[in-house]
């Protein structure tokens, strides 16, 4: 998948304005994404990645150990929307992702995050204590 149809699909699916917001919100997951994940996963999962969005993957060089309301809460802060619109764009922009790299990558990548970040799949949110349960 190339750059333009990347952003397009964000952009449609998260019923966003303009390509330039698309950026903005993919830019805020990627790079938080990076920040959660290992550096030799973040590289491989990047090599799949067309070079405008792998920047922002590779953007941070260590990995931190954060839960998922913090991914939810930077996301939040980096792309300036609500907490509730970057939950709904996080998995949109996951869902994306998840269509633009291999099967066996994003296996890898998943066997890196704590089961409850699978939510960020499609998967139902694990129970009550998920940041996004009601």
């Amino acid at each position: 998948m190339d750059y333009k149809d990347f952003v397009d699909r964000v952009r449609r699916q998260g019923s966003l304005g303009t390509d330039d917001e698309a950026e903005r919100v993919t830019a805020a997951v990627l790079e938080t994404l990076g920040e959660r994940i290992r550096r030799t996963e973040k590289e491989n999962l990047g090599a799949q990645l067309p070079k405008e969005l792998r920047k922002h993957l590779l953007k941070r060089l260590d990995m931190e150990p954060f839960d998922l309301e913090e991914f939810y809460n930077r996301v939040s802060s980096r792309a300036d929307v609500g907490y509730p619109t970057a939950v709904e764009l996080s998995r949109i922009i996951m869902g994306v992702l998840q269509s633009a790299v291999s099967e066996g990558e994003l296996k890898d990548m998943l066997s890196q995050l704590p089961e409850n970040f699978r939510e960020l799949f499609g998967k139902e949110p694990e129970g009550p204590l998920s940041p996004t349960s009601g």
